[in-house]
């Protein structure tokens, strides 16, 4: 199965603001809480307004940790497909900015 074979979600819950530069996405994960499968077309940053102890898993099973602190901020380059897991016992709370 291909990434174009999968069925993706949206990368936040919600858009917050929009221009032709960025697209802000609210993400909000309780704990045991999961961001559906999805891609991102975009490199972007990540910020964290309320960090917690999360877990990435990539199309094909990586699981990598990503403990994000509150305040912590983070870039990662567009392409990967993946879902974010909350595993912590903290509300999960951010920003992330799509460059457009």
């Amino acid at each position: 199965m291909t990434d174009t074979d999968l069925e993706l979600g949206p990368v936040g819950q919600e858009i917050v603001y929009e221009n032709d530069r960025v697209r802000v996405w609210h993400i909000k994960l309780e704990p045991g809480e999961r961001q559906p499968l999805h891609r991102h077309d975009h490199p972007y940053l990540v910020v964290a307004i309320q960090g917690a102890k999360n877990v990435v898993q990539t199309v094909d099973g990586t699981r990598v940790d990503a403990d994000e602190p509150t305040g912590g901020v983070v870039f990662r380059d567009p392409g990967a497909v993946h879902m974010l897991t909350n595993v912590g016992d903290t509300t999960y709370l951010a920003r992330l900015v799509e460059l457009k």
